[in-house]
């Protein structure tokens, strides 16, 4: 036993029951007379730390992903640990900041639209838990003594903001084990993280915050701390509907693993004790979750007890300026160049920067406050010249006046408030308007430089310097109303209209509401035009804003670029061909008639302080961009499923199993260099499961660059008996090559990383036969192929014969999906329609199998499943069973006879109207169930 392990046990054991159930809130009280110290749990660090005061901000992760540079990733983490540790004595304490840091996000980027994506890392499982480990590793501090405990969050399958609370989504156990696990199994299996936070999801029928996932967790380290969500363990009651009240929830919460609550106070304390009161939860269930956060709080005593050293002149230092310039430039991808880039500021030619992110750094929700902003036009004057870079931001101007009378609707001087203004046009009634999409205008005043809002007044003042806030109240409608239109707040619906005292507010009805006409003083596409005729070549920045195009709570429609702005870029292009595109934005954009016409693509995400500094470094060729994308580009949203669609298997999701064209693929970027790839090799070419191989290959860079290169390996199964991916990364390596220089890359691999999940078994498995290892530049650019033998036993026929199955262990399926078989524990299927299916894949019927025993929901009156062989219409039907408990939450244990059947096939179970499967097992008449003997309860 550690020294943590017995010094916890020695605390538990004095700890009072009410001191107990204080340390399952996240805002934990002192308990003087045993030595803790007041603790709380949470803080944000997706991409630089979030404090009250300003710190480092790096691009968002997503951009960091983009990187592939895992020794990248760790320095970022040692200079949020440094900051952290300078901020933490600050006196009165920043009540943001804590030892128990909730990042990263490792959930996996499945769906572009997904309104959180700029947060992840990667649609890659590898790729993801190469960045996030050596994140976590680098914030934690030496393993012997640690400084922050870092959180892995949202666990788990968390992709869609949308209806997340009350729609409840399906993973099936391949993708489940294969997929949406290993981000957070292998982190905490390195032993990088100490806590884990589910996500707000409803999966499988459960929420998150109670589901019996969270045990695998635990198999992995009994000890990792599993902290609700804020307001989570609530929502399971207020908006997920799955139980009754608050004691029920949080009482469910803990038996099913959660440690620590992130709720109202009173609502977690009256839940909790209601909850002991009334027997649903004991000091055995309480002891576990304490001791857990006793253990991860002993772990961090160190860290209290050994001061850092502190002060504000460890913030955003010299080297983590130098740091956040470096991970832009590492961050940006280039899309595609016909020699345009690199431009060379020597050469004299003029350059016009344009678009409405030329002159703006954005934040996000969960990135800091940034110290300074260098702007891409900051960035690229300073190394240009002011002389020889125009700017024009390509918004519309326009003015708002009012339809009865004329007067202007203008900001006076020394007041920000939006006003009835007579007299002739000036800049004070004049507004540029960033048309962000999605119904999103966003109006800045040029009299003040500050964008219209609605205050909590109900008045409209021009007094924000971004839109920025959890409720964002800076962008509106403009709606047509005959000949006239009307100013409407996009957040609270209302319309704009003038008090008595001349000031704008709001009002709720349009009847209400001012009619204003609309006087546009300039057009951004023709000021634009006209700056990039004037130049000899042209740098166009346009995207998305982070709080608008998708956030927290919302998805994207769409993943077009807004269409103002690509009216603008196409403009643009017509009036100098010589354009060179910046693509801003924390998730792939959908820009297929850009891609043709631009002479040179570039993405970023919103790049943090020094964006500008690090994107001018690699449009001046300072260094070559190596960044590659963390994720599949598609050329349309048409190109994907429903958004709720988590089946990458069955649905050809991700670059893994998608057969569609992309607009970039996986893994896509190109440098200023030309590489080739060469003389791949698998040693030994035979291995067995247990054993290793190493591949080796070599990289020439043949100019005219040096730079780095991104080698990524991946490997596809050629003899697979289950649908395995197209090609899967299995390793990569971020290495700089000189111009006319080679470098070998190697890499080592266990045989066992070949594994699929065996829904059969239960377990992972390894398939003998060919494996094609693929090195490449993407995932659609293989350079050069090797293959491996794997010599392992055949996998075995399922056995349903003797052996309980649940219905959710499938191997495919039609028009079903996976829902809870009881509230706490088990899962089951529902079928949604007549004709839907259950394939059971080169199924053991044993001798003769002649009898079928089902555990049964309810479903239509009268619905029956049929068990066919071999096809699931036209094969041999053996016999069915029929649902015969109509309630929805019921079950019931059901036998039938079969005709007799015997060898290996493949099996089908036919459902003739909705209906709910938990269970079944095929046997012999000789070994018969008896009739009233409930099958047993899956308990995972």
């Amino acid at each position: 036993m550690t020294s943590v392990e017995s010094r916890a046990q020695e605390i538990l054991a004095q700890l009072t029951l009410d001191e107990k159930i204080a340390m399952l809130y996240g805002q934990m009280p002192a308990v003087d007379r045993l030595g803790l110290t007041e603790f709380h749990t949470g803080g944000e660090a997706v991409h630089g730390l979030v404090a009250s005061s300003p710190t480092t901000v790096f691009p968002q992760a997503v951009g960091l992903a983009a990187t592939w540079n895992p020794d990248l990733m760790g320095a970022i983490g040692s200079v949020i640990l440094a900051e952290l540790e300078a901020l933490l004595p600050a006196d009165p304490p920043d009540p943001r900041l804590g030892r128990n840091l909730w990042a990263p996000v490792v959930n996996l980027l499945r769906d572009p639209r997904w309104g959180r994506n700029e947060e992840g890392y990667s649609e890659d499982p590898h790729l993801t838990v190469a960045l996030a480990v050596a994140y976590c590793r680098s914030l934690r501090g030496d393993a012997s003594q640690w400084r922050v405990a870092p959180t892995l969050k949202h666990f788990t399958a968390s992709n869609h903001e949308n209806d997340k609370f009350g729609e409840s989504v399906s993973v099936r156990p391949r993708v489940l084990h294969e997929y949406d696990l290993p981000p957070f199994l292998e982190p905490i299996r390195a032993g990088v993280v100490a806590s884990v936070m589910p996500s707000y999801n409803v999966v499988n029928g459960r929420p998150n915050h109670v589901s019996p996932h969270l045990r695998l967790l635990r198999e992995e380290d009994p000890d990792v701390v599993i902290v609700a969500d804020g307001h989570a363990s609530a929502d399971i009651v207020k908006k997920s509907h799955f139980y009754e009240n608050f004691t029920l929830g949080f009482a469910a919460a803990l038996r099913a693993g959660l440690d620590s609550f992130t709720d109202d106070l009173k609502i977690t304390m009256t839940a909790l004790y209601d909850a002991f009161r009334l027997g649903l939860l004991s000091e055995e269930d309480i002891d576990p979750a304490v001791g857990r956060i006793l253990r991860m709080r002993l772990r961090l005593t160190d860290a209290f007890q050994t001061p850092a050293p502190t002060g504000t002149n460890r913030l955003n230092t010299p080297d983590h300026e130098r740091l956040a310039r470096e991970a832009v430039r590492q961050s940006i991808v280039l899309l595609q160049n016909d020699g345009l880039l690199p431009l060379h500021p020597e050469d004299g030619r003029k350059v016009a920067v344009v678009g409405p992110l030329a002159d703006r750094v954005c934040r996000d929700w969960y990135g800091g406050i940034p110290p300074y902003r260098v702007t891409p036009l900051d960035g690229l004057r300073s190394q240009v010249g002011d002389s020889r870079v125009v700017f024009d931001s390509g918004l519309d101007r326009i003015a708002l006046r009012l339809a009865a009378g004329g007067d202007y609707l203008a900001v006076a001087s020394g007041d920000d408030a939006l006003r009835v203004a007579a007299g002739k046009l000036t800049d004070a009634a004049c507004f540029d308007v960033f048309d962000w999409g999605e119904g999103g205008l966003c109006l800045r005043s040029v009299g003040n430089g500050q964008f219209l809002s609605l205050a909590s007044t109900e008045q409209l003042r021009c007094d924000k310097l971004e839109p920025y806030d959890w409720n964002i109240m800076e962008t509106f409608r403009l709606v047509r109303d005959g000949s006239s239109w009307l100013l409407q707040n996009h957040f609270t619906g209302r319309y704009a209209a003038i008090g008595d005292d001349g000031v704008a507010v709001v009002v709720p009805d349009a009847d209400a509401a001012s009619r204003l006409d609309l006087e546009v003083v300039h057009r951004g596409t023709e000021t634009a035009a006209e700056a990039a005729r004037a130049a000899d070549v042209v740098i166009v920045l346009v995207g998305t804003y982070p709080h608008i195009n998708g956030r927290e709570m919302k998805d994207r429609d769409d993943l077009n670029l807004p269409a103002a702005q690509e009216e603008l870029t196409h403009a643009v292009i017509d009036a100098n061909p010589h354009t060179a595109v910046v693509l801003v934005a924390g998730h792939p954009v959908a820009v297929p008639r850009i891609a043709e016409r631009a002479r040179a693509l570039l993405w970023s995400s919103h790049g943090g302080q020094e964006f500008g500094n690090g994107l001018a470094d690699v449009l001046l060729g300072v260094c070559s961009p190596a960044g590659r994308l963390p994720q599949t580009w598609p050329r349309d949203v048409e190109d994907l499923p429903d958004i709720r669609d988590y089946d990458i298997i069955k649905s050809r999701l991700t670059y893994l199993y998608s057969d569609r064209d992309p607009l970039f693929a996986f893994g896509h970027g190109l440098t200023y260099a030309e590489f080739r790839y060469r003389d791949l090799a698998v040693e030994p070419s035979v291995a067995a499961p247990g054993g290793r191989v190493t591949i080796t290959g070599v990289i020439d860079n043949v100019g005219p660059a040096d730079s780095d290169d991104v080698v990524q390996l991946y490997v596809r199964a050629l003899d697979s008996p289950v649908p395995r991916p197209r090609r899967e990364l299995v390793a990569f390596d971020r290495i700089m090559v000189p111009v006319n220089a080679k470098r070998q890359v190697e890499f080592s691999l266990a045989v066992d990383r070949l594994s699929f999940w065996d829904v059969g078994r239960g377990r992972f498995a390894i398939a003998p036969g060919r494996y094609e290892f693929m090195l490449g530049r993407s995932a659609t650019a293989i350079e050069c192929t090797a293959i491996l033998t794997v010599q392992a036993p055949e996998l075995p026929p399922r056995d349903l014969s003797t052996a309980l199955v649940r219905a959710v262990d499938f191997d495919d399926y039609e028009a079903v999906r996976i829902i809870d078989e009881t509230p706490r524990q088990g899962e089951a299927v529902l079928a949604s329609q007549p004709g839907a299916w259950l394939l059971f894949r080169d199924a053991d019927l044993g001798a003769g199998a002649d009898r079928v025993v089902a555990r049964l929901g309810g479903g239509e009156p009268g619905a029956r499943i049929e068990v066919r062989l071999d096809h699931p219409v036209n094969g041999r039907l053996l016999g069915g069973v029929g649902v015969v408990e109509p309630d929805l939450r019921g079950w019931a244990t059901v036998e039938a006879p079969l005709a007799p059947a015997e060898g290996r096939h493949d099996l089908y179970l036919v459902f003739s109207a909705p209906a709910r499967l938990a269970s079944f097992v095929l046997h012999r008449s000789a070994h018969e169930f008896p009739p009233q003997q409930a099958l047993p309860v899956d308990r995972s």
